[in-house]
């Protein structure tokens, strides 16, 4: 093939300048950047405007052009965009913000034979090689024998994924690797790649090499996802690393509680995509306006076990201290940072139900008297149960501690305590995040800025271009792009994902563009913010709303605007990778939501269903499942089926029935031939209990059609439709009346069926929503 010609191309920019300069003249007066030829060993940069000094402050792509202008070479050729300080010499409060793109000339003259393989997030770099590399029963795990110890969590969580993914179970070894093998090295000669980079590598064996365990798994999650996809896998080299060093979820378990579980299996999730920032809003409470305009019926909760005041830990839901230390545990092995945050002044309704005194008696009950020294007592005792002492309860450097939405007038002592809050956390050897507040809450009282980290959500309360000129590192995690609020009506219930795709990098905050390469960005974070306490929206609901995003967001938070493909492409191609090799949130029955049906006539025995109590008599088609009560039921081969399902059977119930009776039960939901207190069809999940107003008649055979979406559930009766739970509302009573859209969605559980007394026949199950007239025809 022809060599590529390495052209030098730059871009001016000056929209969104560090401090509002808008002189493009004298931007435009920087000189070109010297044409980078192969074997540059740094960048050669421009001299500076008369009167001004041109300050490089890093790109965005470091692993090639690093903070220094230091160049390593890539493997193609690949444009980099650079970013500088044009700063006066006579004042420097005025400053310009200089970009320019280069093109550094690669290793190889071209992309090599193998296209480029697809994966979430894409690889950075890539070379194919010819052919293809397919792993046997006979291949190995092995491990550098230098990196043996620190690589062992790495090869025990592969191999057991590799078992789950594609039904192979590796040795591991140490040594030197053989032909089919995946070896696993912490040598990396190439140190430019950083903590998050690696190299993988496949042709006889696969080799994946980095410098640190993070990058190392990294590349393990890129295997996985190739072998997801295909069960091959194309040769070739890959460099790959991110641009952002925080590529982040957060998610509001104050309003509603998220089981332990689901914790668990989002830090494996979250890794899967190489996410590695999981922020965990420990506490919250509603709206007062919502609970009869009455703080004491206003709900609030505080989720991790507390001694010291032992009346914070929330009834309904909490985590203890042994099960929060081990989730971090998991997260490490899994190279995510969980970050706890703890959110006072404001949120605190948790707080002040414990030590009412220290409750706001001008602002409301939900917000901290700043002006009682208690409040700094109570929170400072709170923060020191989890961060002091040799093993502390937060094993991570990072700690958020709030400090967002106070009331605007007290803004001085609001800034105090901030800034003492700051101080106090970091004295235990943290490093502190925070809400941006302070354009919200201006004052003369300083807030500490050094090694602070802010989440800036809504530029009216914190201007991300005067938090710059503060000092503050940034993670974008704009409301307007990135905040899921689900079944509110405002904001997102799912997020712009096509939009995200084409326009947003975490290097813009709202409406304000930063540069590439500008170290004042850390990197991005989305958010579900669950504000409607009680409008029946479960974690399989937030998790619909999160998959799309996670992929999408994958992308552009290890990427930036580096996308190859068409979102259209990409969102057809990431159909095929799912959640990570152990986990089915989803509830998904078939790969890639292929055609899936199955049918259990109970005619007859079947090693595939194990009863209990339950036996094979005379049903509405040859034989049945006849159940004789609570303890009598019968083990499917499935869990459950989420979105979207359809559900066929024939039940015909004894005629003395308890309150509460089972038809299907799985650890998530249970359906109930009498839901409690109605004696209606019916099911639970997560502390709601739902019916369809119907009840099945005794003694005689009923067809019964279930189906479910993620917007509501539907019954039909003898083929006819008989209650959709699509369109219900919670109305407050608010002076406003306000309704908010009450969720009665259902992952149909299928772990069991039985617990009830009566028969149950002809059980058929569909991954999709048959139409009416189908329904009709199955009667």
């Amino acid at each position: 093939m022809k060599s590529i010609l390495i052209t030098i191309a730059f871009v001016v920019v000056s929209q969104s300048l560090l401090f509002g300069q808008t002189d493009s003249t004298v931007i435009q007066s920087v000189p070109d950047i010297k044409e980078i030829r192969v074997g540059d060993k740094k960048v050669i940069f421009p001299q500076s405007p008369k009167g001004y000094s041109l300050v490089f402050k890093g790109s965005n792509r470091e692993p090639i052009i690093d903070g220094s202008g230091n160049i390593t070479i890539p493997l193609v050729a690949t444009n980099v965009s650079l970013y500088f300080e044009l700063i006066s010499e006579l004042s420097d409060s005025i400053k310009y913000d200089v970009s320019k793109q280069i093109v550094v000339p690669g290793k190889f003259s071209d992309g090599g034979v193998n296209p480029q393989p697809f994966v979430i997030p894409a690889l950075r770099e890539w070379h194919g090689g010819k052919g293809n590399f397919s792993l046997t029963t006979a291949s190995r795990i092995v491990l550098n024998t230098a990196n043996e110890k620190q690589l062992q969590s790495a090869a025990r969580i592969l191999k057991q994924e590799l078992k789950d993914l594609a039904g192979i179970n590796l040795s591991i070894a140490k040594g030197r690797p053989k032909k089919g093998d995946i070896f696993l090295t912490l040598n990396a000669k190439d140190k430019s790649i950083g903590e998050e980079g690696y190299y993988f590598s496949t042709d006889e064996y696969i080799a994946i090499s980095a410098v640190n365990y993070q990058g190392l798994f990294w590349g393990t999650r890129t295997l996985l996802q190739l072998l997801e996809q295909k069960n091959v896998i194309p040769k070739g080299l890959a460099r790959d690393y991110p641009e952002f060093k925080v590529r982040g979820f957060v998610l509001d378990v104050g309003r509603k509680f998220f089981s332990l579980q689901f914790l668990r299996d989002y830090v494996k999730f979250m890794s899967y995509y190489k996410l590695n920032d999981f922020q965990i809003h420990l506490n919250d409470n509603g709206f007062k306006k919502y609970f009869n305009d009455n703080w004491p019926d206003t709900y609030s909760a505080f989720r991790l076990e507390n001694t010291t005041y032992p009346g914070l830990t929330a009834k309904d839901g909490s985590y203890s201290k042994k099960e929060f230390i081990a989730l971090q545990q998991l997260a490490d092995d899994y190279a995510v940072r969980i970050v706890p945050e703890i959110d006072a002044p404001a949120h605190a309704l948790a707080f002040t139900k414990v030590v009412p005194e220290i409750g706001s008696k001008a602002y409301g009950m939900d917000h901290l008297d700043l002006h009682n020294p208690l409040s700094y007592t109570v929170m400072e005792n709170i923060f020191k149960e989890y961060i002091s002492g040799s093993t502390p309860v937060f094993t991570s450097k990072a700690v958020h501690i709030g400090t967002d939405e106070y009331a605007k007038k007290d803004a001085e002592v609001f800034r105090a305590f901030t800034d003492r809050m700051i101080k106090y956390v970091e004295s235990f050897g943290k490093e502190v995040r925070l809400w941006g507040a302070l354009t919200h809450a201006k004052g003369t009282t300083p807030v500490k800025v050094e090694n602070v980290v802010m989440n800036t959500w809504y530029n009216g309360y914190a201007n991300p271009v005067e938090m710059k000129k503060l000092g503050y590192k940034q993670i974008s995690t704009p409301d307007g792009w990135l905040y899921i609020v689900p079944a509110a009506g405002y904001y997102y219930d799912y997020l712009n994902i096509k939009n995200l795709y084409n326009k947003w990098t975490p290097s813009m905050i709202g409406n304000v563009q930063f540069k590439p390469g500008d170290p004042t960005i850390l990197g991005g974070s989305f958010a579900v913010w669950n504000d409607i306490v009680g409008n029946g929206i479960t974690e399989k609901d937030v998790h619909d709303r999160v998959f799309p995003a996670m992929q999408v967001l994958s992308q552009k938070m290890w990427g930036g605007s580096n996308t190859t493909l068409k979102f259209d492409d990409f969102n057809v191609l990431s159909k095929k990778i799912g959640e990570g090799p152990s986990l089915n949130i989803s509830g998904k029955l078939s790969k890639n939501d292929a055609p899936f049906t199955v049918r259990f006539n109970f005619d007859q025995k079947d090693n595939q269903i194990k009863t209990k109590g339950a036996v094979y008599l005379e049903g509405y088609s040859k034989n049945a499942l006849s159940f004789s009560g609570k303890d009598s039921y019968a083990s499917l081969p499935y869990t459950e089926i989420g979105y979207d399902y359809t559900v066929s059977f024939w039940i015909n119930p004894a005629s003395n029935n308890l309150d509460d009776a089972v038809l299907f039960r799985s650890p998530n939901a249970t359906v109930k031939l009498r839901q409690t207190g109605t004696g209606k069809l019916g099911f639970s999940r997560e502390g709601y209990d739902i019916d369809f107003g119907y009840a099945v008649p005794e003694n005689s055979w009923t067809h019964i059609v279930i189906t479910g979406t993620n917007k509501g559930t539907s019954l039909y009766v003898n083929g006819k439709p008989e209650k959709r739970l699509y369109d219900n509302w919670i109305v407050f009573a608010d002076k406003d009346k306000t309704r908010m859209r009450k969720s009665e969605t259902l992952f149909f559980p299928l772990q069991t069926v039985g617990g009830f007394k009566g028969k149950l026949d002809e059980l058929q199950i569909w991954n999709k929503v048959l139409s009416d007239d189908e329904i009709l025809e199955l009667k």
